[in-house]
């Protein structure tokens, strides 16, 4: 071992000084990924320990992704012990779960060993009951409870997010005493911001900052430091509502209490910016009718199994749509015109809508959007659509005109396209405010809705309003 950590710093610094990892984009150099592809091939075990040495974890982890899948549990197996378990935590769910399996137990138990509690349950959570069961077995005892106590917390709730490594001190001690704790203590978190204060049954009294703590004089007690009122977390309560409470009141770190008030974890900002991340980007993929597990990495079929049954539903209600053309069939037949201009309408009311929605969504799931203030944003939005629908209602006409020669279609598309801004303004914001209502999630749902609403308002206003004005039957 010690021969080889010898041998191994020249060679890292020979591929990272003449193959930069990164270009001036910030993306990843295909020849540095060969140079570590050529030593795996190699079984140059000095070097790519030396490499993975210099890597920051989200580094390796970007690297790990760039490998081909053979390469990346060799290049695991390769650097040992160096290699840094939390890097699995930053590729792909599907790619971490192909190493994981492909991996021997023991290896797995002994990287997970080295990871602080948070990033060992991320680690974890990802494999079936009996993998996990397979890995815990290898642990040493307490730390295997510590880890199986968190997974049995459900998903996304600030008990798996918790880390289990925290400082607590009994209520009596004071400054001195504190400051002794931790300089004595070899086995503090690597990052803490506060200290907790329990009793003797372990329940929270409150938290001391490191910086009102280092501030005072050795013989005050703590309990003239301690902040009784510090915001607090259940494990039990939603990461997404844990990373607002965190953006709302500024918070570097939190204490963790189970349901009898006793200290059991910290969530620190870092934790609260993954779920921040994790969150937007299950709402952006929602939006877009895409499952939230789905990831780049994925392969074809499970891509196209996990968009089949939205594209599905979105097949139904374009086909409730087109229904609405089949009713003015016979107008459709005598001129021509209604049928090329129709999805101009639908199309901005879609367009209009799905502004509106956005803006709704995002509301709703940050919490500035209530009961308190829903009539006055629904006003505000109707009138966005009259407004806009009032604008494009004469660029619209007026192009009409141009084309076809005929004025009155002018004043029928205009006032269409009034109809349906208005129409795809309000569905826009009440589609996902009821959806919200009754626990359905408003990113999932509310696209193919609120398009549906706007195609079907679109094409009955536009056509109905023409069969009036020219007496089309």
């Amino acid at each position: 071992m010690d021969e080889q950590m010898d041998v191994a710093p020249p060679a890292a610094d020979s591929v990272l000084e003449h193959v930069p990892m990164r270009n001036e984009d910030g993306e990843i150099r295909h020849e540095f990924v060969e140079e570590i592809a050529h030593a795996i091939e190699a079984a140059d075990s000095a070097q790519l320990r030396a490499i993975v040495a210099e890597l920051h974890e989200a580094d390796l982890g970007d690297l790990i992704g760039a490998l081909q899948p053979d390469d990346r549990v060799r290049l695991v197996e390769l650097t040992g012990r160096d290699f840094d378990f939390s890097a699995l935590n930053e590729v792909d769910e599907a790619v971490r779960e192909e190493i994981l399996e492909e991996l021997p137990p023991e290896t797995v138990a002994e990287g997970v060993r080295e990871l602080e509690s948070d990033d060992a349950v991320e680690l974890l959570e990802t494999l079936d009951a009996e993998d996990q069961e397979e890995i815990l077995e290898k642990l040493p005892l307490r730390e295997r409870v510590a880890l199986e106590r968190s997974l049995l917390y459900p998903e996304n709730s600030a008990g798996r997010r918790m880390q289990t490594e925290f400082i607590a001190v009994p209520q009596d001690f004071t400054v001195g005493q504190a400051i002794d704790y931790m300089r004595e203590t070899p086995d503090l978190p690597d990052r803490f911001y506060e200290i907790y204060v329990v009793d003797k049954d372990q329940h929270w009294q409150g938290a001391v900052p490191l910086d009102v703590l280092l501030r005072a004089r050795r013989p005050v007690p703590l309990t003239e430091l301690t902040d009784e009122d510090r915001r607090r977390v259940s494990v039990l309560e939603d990461q997404e509502e844990v990373a607002r409470m965190f953006g709302k009141y500024n918070l570097v770190a939190a204490p963790v209490l189970d349901t009898q008030d006793r200290l059991v974890g910290v969530i620190t900002v870092d934790d609260v910016v993954d779920v921040i991340e994790e969150e937007a980007d299950e709402d952006l993929k929602a939006l877009g009718g895409v499952t939230s597990d789905e990831e780049l990495s994925d392969t074809f079929l499970t891509i196209a199994r996990g968009r089949f049954n939205w594209l599905l539903v979105n097949l139904a209600t374009a086909f409730l749509a087109s229904s609405v053309l089949g009713l003015f069939e016979g107008q459709l037949e005598k001129m021509v015109a209604l049928a090329v201009l129709a999805p101009i309408v639908a199309s901005q009311g879609g367009n209009a809508a799905t502004q509106t929605m956005t803006v709704a969504v995002r509301a709703l799931a940050t919490r500035e959007l209530g009961s308190f203030n829903a009539w006055r944003v629904v006003i505000r939005e109707s009138l966005v659509g009259l407004v806009n629908g009032l604008a494009f209602a004469v660029i619209t006409g007026i192009a009409a005109v141009a084309w076809f020669k005929i004025p009155g279609l002018g004043i029928v598309i205009g006032l269409a396209i009034i109809c349906n801004l208005v129409a795809g303004a309000l569905g826009g914001i009440l589609i996902p405010m009821a959806l919200d209502r009754v626990r359905a999630d408003p990113a999932v749902a509310s696209g193919t809705f609120v398009t549906t609403v706007t195609d079907v308002v679109g094409f009955f206003s536009f056509l109905g309003i023409a069969t009036l004005w020219f007496g089309l039957k």
